[in-house]
């Protein structure tokens, strides 16, 4: 059977941050508003973009300017995609390894296809990446784990032969519920009210290096 490593996008394999502060603060400018900082910003990145546009112009969704608004953001986005993002330090040879290991590593995230496709192509992941799984393809998101399933279906993996790292605790309930080993990543864009060691993963890495060696274990190899 497969072995496969599925990640959560943004917070978790990407620091996406950076392209985000410009949306944000872009919007907030065209509202006549100072620029936010960016820690502020980054700890709600993982919350996608209705939370970062009630962030920027602190409206609530019922807001009759909601929608457009929070458009608006996404079609800033859109514009800077990919331009100050990256891997997180230490992923460029993690991912290498897996590949020359033999296992598949893909994503699935919450973050829509358009968004997504947009940003790996960007950074040239898209034809490394095994499998792409966003919100699109599935019913419901994360914390549903129909997500994880489809990605481990699609590359023939079988759950228990299966890890999903992510920043979340929406994304650990999402792998466990799938029934794969979980990695929360402490670097990850966590907010400062939220206590990782709450979440129940498996395992916890403090830093991309802590990743290598826990699938080693996992799946009993060398990579």
């Amino acid at each position: 059977m497969n072995n496969a490593v599925l990640f959560d996008l943004d917070g978790t394999l990407l620091d996406t941050a950076p392209d985000f502060i410009i949306a944000v603060n872009q919007l907030r400018r065209d509202h006549g508003l100072e620029n936010l900082s960016d820690e502020t910003i980054t700890v709600q990145v993982s919350n996608g973009s209705a939370v970062l546009t009630q962030l920027a112009l602190n409206i609530t969704p019922e807001d009759p300017s909601f929608a457009s608004a929070r458009q608006q953001l996404l079609d800033y986005y859109l514009d800077c995609i990919g331009t100050r993002s990256g891997l997180f330090p230490g992923y460029k040879s993690l991912l290498s390894a897996l590949k020359d290991a033999g296992i598949a590593w893909g994503i699935v995230t919450n973050k829509p296809l358009l968004y997504s496709q947009a940003l790996l192509e960007k950074l040239q992941l898209a034809d490394d990446c095994n499998v792409l799984i966003c919100p699109d393809h599935v019913e419901k998101p994360k914390p549903d784990p129909a997500g994880l399933l489809l990605a481990a279906k699609t590359l023939h993996c079988a759950s228990d032969n299966t890890i999903y790292v992510g920043d979340h605790q929406r994304d650990i309930e999402a792998g466990n519920r799938a029934g794969m080993k979980t990695i929360a990543v402490a670097f990850g864009y966590i907010e400062p009210s939220d206590n990782i060691n709450t979440w129940q993963a498996d395992f916890i890495a403090e830093q991309t290096k802590d990743i290598k060696p826990i699938v080693e274990s996992v799946f009993s190899c060398k990579i």
